[in-house]
């Protein structure tokens, strides 16, 4: 017979992590709805002018990352069948990852792909829960030296990327999994807005 108690215990985890998840999203809307607005502006710019969006993050952010660029390089909603628009997640290439973690360090494994592949006018994005990986601030310094704009999707206080990047999306949490969860939100409004911004249906 399963344990009652172990399963009313594990309810009441669930029943507050649902109840945390939508405090903190309807924080997030409150707090960050101007700044998300501008990164539609910024990325809608990027992409009319002929640039790319970069996305890097490490762990659960790298999934993040990779899933943005996944919608932008497909599509959001099958019901709008637009053109690609040109996004990268520098999370995915295995050689490059472990060629530059094995001859320059780990650090490094973001800002010798944006050195590479970054031009003026192109944006990244770096989602971080924590601000504070080195490999991620050394990839927001490359995009500065090479004239990209950053944006910057982040959680809690965030950490040393705060005062690096040049639009910080912040959630308003210190829980990793909240932080995620509102990073996946974002990623979907925003890749949502573009769309009916720049591909509109008849």
């Amino acid at each position: 017979m399963p344990d009652q108690d172990n399963n009313d215990r594990w309810y009441r985890f669930m029943e507050n992590s649902v109840r945390e998840n939508i405090e903190v999203k309807t924080r997030l809307l409150s707090g960050t709805g101007a700044d998300l607005i501008q990164t539609v502006h910024q990325l809608k710019k990027t992409i009319e002018q002929g640039g790319k969006i970069l996305l890097c993050g490490n762990g659960g952010s790298a999934a993040d990352a990779q899933h943005i660029a996944a919608e932008l390089v497909v599509r959001l909603k099958s019901s709008n069948d637009r053109p690609a628009i040109a996004a990268q997640a520098l999370t995915v290439d295995t050689s490059i990852l472990t060629a530059c973690s094995n001859d320059y360090g780990f650090d490094h494994v973001f800002a010798r792909q944006i050195e590479a592949l970054g031009n003026h006018g192109d944006t990244l994005i770096a989602i971080s829960t924590s601000g504070n990986s080195n490999n991620m601030i050394e990839a927001v310094n490359m995009a500065h030296e090479k004239g990209l704009y950053v944006i910057g999707m982040l959680g809690g206080s965030g950490g040393k990327l705060k005062q690096l990047v040049d639009l910080a999306i912040m959630v308003p949490s210190d829980n990793t999994a909240r932080i995620q969860e509102c990073h996946n939100l974002i990623g979907h409004m925003v890749c949502d807005l573009l769309e009916q911004e720049i591909f509109p249906k008849p």
